[in-house]
């Protein structure tokens, strides 16, 4: 199999749908304008507001097959010290995540002058800062500065915890005498231990061990794909899942199992590397963190705006939800330009070095 393809247009989709439907979530649950389009369409903004939230299932298991795949593609683990990934991983991460929470803040003083709403964050305190920029928001149980930011914390733990298993894996093989795939079985096994114990329980849902189930589930697909028997492989990761799903029964673990063995079944096919052939898929599945990251502040202007000039008809209001998805797939194609992208991400990490260096250059001379 070839590890290093460039592209794969089915997780570009699967991205670029899954993101849609966050905003569309957080468009039916919050604001004015849900309340006002509810009237005249209960059914559609209540399964928006149920079910659409299930989407970030699909990124749970995507980047779990995704880091399996960049950091140990055939699962015989990380034979380096994994730290220097993991701080990759933050600043990667973090440099878009604490951009957008300005753009939030600066998002809900507006809003707060023209509306009064329980979805607009309180003034944020400097502690609620710092917990944000070291990804503790969750875990230290401060508000979030915007909808959706624990996932970005969630997503570096996840990566993390993987990492870390894949190392120690690594170092039990090689001391129990090069047993090869100590570090895959650790990481199924945490998945296994979060489907049938941590993921039932919601007062684990700030740490990552909460989601590792869907993460594992993406990890040993993408390692069952690498192997002759996918069918065989596939069947015991299904089988796993059912009886997680028999001993309690979530529809977003189902999803994950779902998405995940579609996975599995596109990738041996090659439908992975060459389906769907759409470059607005291709190009939403790109920008599909930034859309996370700056959704939110653009539907708290939308609502501020609807509520400002004392608009209450739902025709109304579903024009001012379109408008506020519209506008926030524009603004997400800026901020990945100017923020997120690769060259942009790599031109503000030099510039927030450079004071650092040059206090160290200062003190070396």
């Amino acid at each position: 199999m070839n590890n290093s393809s460039a592209r794969m247009p089915l997780i570009d989709a699967l991205k670029a749908i899954a993101s849609q439907l966050i905003v569309l979530h957080h468009l039916a649950a919050y604001g004015p304008l849900s309340n006002a389009v509810q009237q005249a369409a209960p059914g559609l903004i209540g399964w928006f507001f149920d079910y659409a939230r299930m989407a970030v299932q699909v990124f749970l298991v995507i980047g779990g097959f995704l880091a399996a795949r960049g950091l140990a593609a055939q699962g015989d683990g990380l034979a380096a010290a994994p730290f220097g990934l993991i701080w990759k991983r933050y600043t990667r991460l973090v440099i878009p995540f604490m951009t957008a929470m300005a753009l939030a803040v600066v998002c809900a003083a507006i809003a707060d002058r023209w509306m009064d709403d329980d979805s607009i964050p309180a003034r944020a305190t400097l502690a609620q800062w710092f917990a944000h920029a070291f990804l503790l928001h969750g875990i230290l149980d401060f508000d979030s500065l915007s909808a959706g930011a624990w996932y970005v914390a969630i997503d570096f733990q996840l990566f993390a915890l993987m990492a870390l298993l894949l190392w120690l894996g690594h170092a039990g093989g090689q001391i129990l005498g090069g047993f090869r795939y100590l570090a895959m079985l650790l990481v199924c096994a945490l998945a296994v231990g979060s489907l049938l114990w941590f993921n039932r329980d919601p007062s684990w849902d700030n740490w990552g061990v909460y989601f590792f189930g869907s993460y594992g589930l993406g990890a040993a697909t993408w390692w069952a794909s690498e192997r002759r028997r996918l069918a065989t492989w596939l069947a015991v990761i299904a089988a796993v899942s059912v009886l997680a799903l028999v001993v309690d029964f979530r529809l977003r673990i189902a999803l994950a199992v779902a998405v995940a063995l579609s996975l599995g079944f596109a990738r041996r096919s090659g439908l992975l590397e060459r389906w769907p052939d759409d470059a607005v898929l291709a190009y939403l599945g790109k920008i599909s963190y930034s859309v996370f990251l700056v959704h939110f502040p653009i539907c708290l202007l939308a609502n501020g705006l609807y509520a400002k000039f004392g608009l209450e008809s739902a025709s109304t209001a579903a024009v001012g939800m379109l408008l506020a998805w519209t506008a926030s797939i524009g603004a997400a194609t800026l901020f990945y330009r100017y923020i997120e992208s690769p060259a942009a991400s790599l031109r503000i990490s030099a510039t927030l070095a450079w004071p650092v260096k040059r206090i160290l250059s200062r003190q070396g001379g």
